[in-house]
């Protein structure tokens, strides 16, 4: 990965958590556009090659590790300990969706911006929801990408989830070393490609090697990242402009 075209760290907090961030050089004065990255994984999951064309489209990007992945806090461990059981039980023991939400607003302001555009992939994309919803005049626009609705909510997810996809991230177990990481960042890279689009093992195994991002395989962070319990207004609310993507195979 090539460091240099983002800013070195820097630091937010909400509260007791702190939050890893940095933004792309040399587009501080375009469009605020903040990249909200899914479940479990740090923000270098984001391709560089589009953090790019972003920026040269006029975006001044940034980027943030939410909490429980990369460089921001980890919360202490829960009772839940599988991203499946906390999905269907919703049990948020170690914060709330509210408090994911404001992580990004303060984000937001040690950027000094009062508003942003927001794009989010996967649990990112429900962030986002999330924050259109509860701090609407901080969001320009709103982009969610491959995401279940933010007010979703116990057995009512699996309307938006593929069980068979579920069953097979459950069943997923790596060691808690390097190697593991890189073979989880690989597993997750293979099962995100879906099963139509040739999957490119030589590209995606050099960017499992270069993140070997504990995310992937800490099942434990990821129960209380999506464990988070919403309990706002549902996301009909949004006012926000909003574009929703989603891949018809998107496994």
């Amino acid at each position: 990965m090539t460091s240099q075209v983002w800013t070195p760290t820097r630091w937010a907090r909400n509260g007791d958590v702190r939050l890893a961030h940095d933004a792309w050089i040399g587009a501080s004065e375009g469009e605020p556009l903040l990249l909200i990255m899914g479940l479990g994984v740090n923000r270098a999951w984001w391709p560089d090659g589009l953090c790019r064309l972003l920026a040269e489209r006029g975006f001044a990007v940034a980027r943030y590790d939410q909490r429980d992945s990369g460089e921001s806090t980890h919360l202490p461990p829960t009772r839940t300990r599988t991203p499946v059981t906390a999905l269907l039980a919703k049990r948020g023991e170690a914060y709330t969706a509210e408090d994911t939400a404001d992580d990004a607003i303060a984000v937001m302001d040690a950027l000094g911006w009062e508003s942003a555009h927001l794009l989010g992939v996967s649990l990112g994309g429900a962030v986002a929801q999330r924050v259109a919803v509860r701090h609407p005049d901080r969001v320009r626009t709103l982009t969610t990408a491959c995401a279940v609705p933010g007010d979703a909510r116990g057995l009512r997810t699996l309307r938006y989830v593929n069980i068979s996809s579920v069953a097979r991230l459950s069943r997923m177990s790596f060691p808690d070393t390097r190697e593991g990481a890189i073979r989880a960042g690989l597993a997750v890279a293979r099962f995100c490609a879906g099963p139509v689009e040739a999957f490119d093992e030589e590209e995606a195994l050099a960017r499992a090697e270069a993140l070997a991002d504990a995310g992937t395989r800490d099942t434990r962070a990821q129960s209380r990242q999506i464990g988070a319990q919403w309990h706002g207004p549902p996301i009909s609310e949004v006012t926000a402009p909003t574009l929703v993507l989603h891949g018809t195979d998107d496994p």
